[in-house]
């Protein structure tokens, strides 16, 4: 039997209540949980818990968390098919070019130049949910940033198709921790780096937070790269200042340009110093050092 997501909708202040009770009520289970805002105007965010095999012990356990505490919520269910991601091809997918990055599909392969820095991905799930804007600003900041400082231990959070961390160990030759709260993205993610031969340097992991273990382990990074949401982006600021080295550069994206000063401002509250702002599309990418 394959995996199935339980999920349901709250806003943000119930969601983050929701979150702590079922990850201290399942952490003996090492079940997956994720919270993903949907709708920042009408403050929407998804919680979604991810099982295996019969998934009716685990739902009524869920119902009675929300029921002691008076947050009674409709639960849904959704089978996550057992897919090849790597052979599902986004055919839709047109090459995003930044800097010497080139990123496409196995049927825009004539499209890479020498001198390119190829990265192919066919993981349509994942590579979809993104914005070509935020995706192509990272890039071009990551090239300047490397190049400039030399990392030699990075991160990629919420990583999704692992673009960013594949360009990273293209880049950089140095081991990439990429992350990301929904298992779905990481199973992905770990494809993509095989396809894109750089397996021995990505490491691929589902963690939910700063609190996994996982995070103790590789830290402290010398970079740091994350294109999510601008409010998840200010949350973390301070985890973000524990987990990176002195000295040690962010590279922030999935952040409109409206969102840019409220998102630096978390930063700078920090110890952080803004470096640069790169703008594409209506979205920034944030540089910031440590």
């Amino acid at each position: 039997m394959g995996q199935t997501r339980l999920h349901f909708t709250a806003n943000k202040v119930e969601a983050d209540r929701i979150f702590a009770a079922l990850d201290a009520a399942f952490e003996d289970d090492g079940l997956p949980i994720a919270v993903l805002e949907l709708d920042e105007e009408k403050d929407i965010h998804e919680v979604s818990l991810y099982a295996d095999g019969d998934v009716d012990p685990f739902e009524a356990r869920v119902r009675d968390i929300l029921a002691g505490l008076g947050l009674p919520k409709p639960v849904e269910r959704e089978v996550i098919p057992d897919v090849d991601w790597v052979s599902r091809s986004l055919e839709g997918l047109k090459p995003v070019r930044a800097g010497r990055f080139l990123v496409h599909g196995s049927h825009d392969r004539a499209k890479r130049h020498a001198g390119d820095l190829a990265i192919e991905i066919e993981a349509g799930l994942a590579f979809g949910t993104g914005h070509h804007g935020t995706t192509a600003g990272c890039l071009e900041m990551l090239e300047h940033v490397v190049l400039r400082e030399k990392p030699r231990n990075a991160l990629d959070l919420g990583t999704g198709s692992a673009v960013l961390a594949i360009a990273l160990a293209k880049l950089a030759h140095i081991p990439v921790l990429a992350t990301d709260i929904d298992p779905v993205a990481v199973r992905v993610a770990a494809a993509n780096a095989r396809l894109n031969h750089v397996k021995a340097l990505v490491e691929a992991a589902a963690a939910p937070g700063f609190h996994h273990p996982i995070f103790a382990r590789r830290a402290p990074f010398d970079l740091i790269v994350a294109n999510i949401l601008a409010r998840p982006l200010m949350r973390l600021a301070p985890q973000m200042a524990k987990h990176i080295s002195l000295g040690g550069s962010l590279v922030l994206s999935g952040i409109l340009d409206r969102q840019r000063d409220a998102v630096i401002s978390a930063y700078v509250g920090q110890a952080f110093r803004h470096v640069r702002t790169l703008h594409r599309e209506g979205w920034v990418t944030i540089h910031l050092k440590r």
